[in-house]
């Protein structure tokens, strides 16, 4: 080990930034800590260190919504216990471990505990327009930028200045090869961070196909009665198995899901949902202008999805792919123990 310990902030909303960690830290034996609400029990090279809940009513949209909540900060609840305990928690292991550095996913908030701890930071910058005084002091204040998406995904309004600090790495997961063969089935695939698609949707579209075999992985309730065709399996281990193994994939533009159908390679039907600063937004616009995908901004009526299936299978799948780089891990990890030891 060259320098001294490294600390992950792993968020809790959404799949995407476990997967990130994970597969980072899975780089560097040893050297990494995944500090979050949620981390115990990841397996892997790395120590955990969990956090208490930060959400109020078990919900989070980004922003605590206090008029009097100072433009630095996202999400700063006043009164909160699990928020203080989580400060709290964070900084003792700062001063305890005296990392050679943080990496935040996401959070503006850590991002500025660890500077007020003497701790530089290597900031994850998500998609979209991420342009607010928070954001961008967290921006300004890291030493480096990691952004875990292709650069065809960036928005056109990005400050210069952000983009040059900025070092992207599509292809942070633990995704596996693509598969030789593949079966016909149509896969909808859901993260945790939730969907305006419903059962009855899906149900619809099921009935619309009944050539196709249908199955549904995520959190998404079984319709009563459901068509003969359709199998909800709710939240499985191991999406990116399923997706890669897919006929076509159908989903949003989430980091987990979208980076599992490029490594994949899969016929793709993206329809975004709405996440804070248009992230997925930003994502499907640049697979829509790439060809990679049949990109939808909602979803279809019942009688439109045979076309629309055709449509994705019709794609060429080396449009898709080319959004996954299968070294990004390993350049993401090779990039933050640089940082840490300079």
């Amino acid at each position: 080990m060259n320098g001294g310990p490294i600390g992950y902030y792993v968020h809790h909303h959404g799949e995407g930034h476990r997967q990130r960690a994970q597969a980072i830290a899975a780089q560097a034996p040893g050297r990494f800590t995944l500090i979050g609400t949620g981390v115990t029990g990841l397996s892997g090279p790395f120590e955990v260190l969990e956090l208490p809940d930060d959400r109020i009513d078990g919900r989070f949209s980004g922003e605590d919504g206090a008029a009097d909540r100072p433009d630095a900060l996202h999400y700063a609840p006043l009164g909160h216990p699990g928020v203080r305990d989580r400060t709290r928690i964070i900084a003792a292991w700062i001063a305890e471990r005296r990392p050679a550095l943080m990496v935040v996913d996401v959070s503006v908030e850590v991002a500025m505990l660890a500077r007020l701890c003497a701790t530089p930071t290597v900031y994850v910058r998500l998609a979209g327009a991420r342009w607010d005084p928070a954001h961008l002091d967290a921006f300004r204040g890291a030493k480096a930028l990691l952004a875990p998406f292709d650069p065809r995904c960036e928005t056109d309004d990005v400050p210069d200045w952000v983009r040059a600090k900025t070092f992207y790495a599509s292809g942070l997961g633990s995704f596996p090869p693509a598969a030789d063969r593949t079966g016909d089935v149509v896969l909808v695939a859901f993260g945790r961070g939730g969907s305006r698609t419903t059962a009855q949707d899906i149900d619809e579209a099921a009935r619309a196909t009944p050539d196709r075999q249908w199955r549904v992985i995520g959190p998404i309730d079984r319709p009563t009665p459901a068509s003969p065709n359709l199998d909800v399996a709710g939240w499985v281990d191991h999406a990116e198995d399923e997706i890669g193994a897919a006929g076509v994939v159908v989903g949003g533009a989430g980091d987990g899901t979208l980076g599992a159908v490029a490594a994949a390679g899969r016929p793709f039907v993206c329809i975004p949902e709405d996440r804070p600063f248009a992230e997925q937004r930003a994502k499907a616009a640049a697979l829509d202008g790439a060809g990679a995908a049949v990109v939808l901004s909602r979803w279809p009526s019942a009688s439109a999805w045979p076309r629309v299936l055709k449509q994705a299978e019709a794609l060429d799948r080396r449009r898709i792919a080319s959004f996954h780089d299968a070294h990004g891990a390993r350049t993401a990890a090779s990039l933050i123990e640089g940082w840490a030891d300079r």
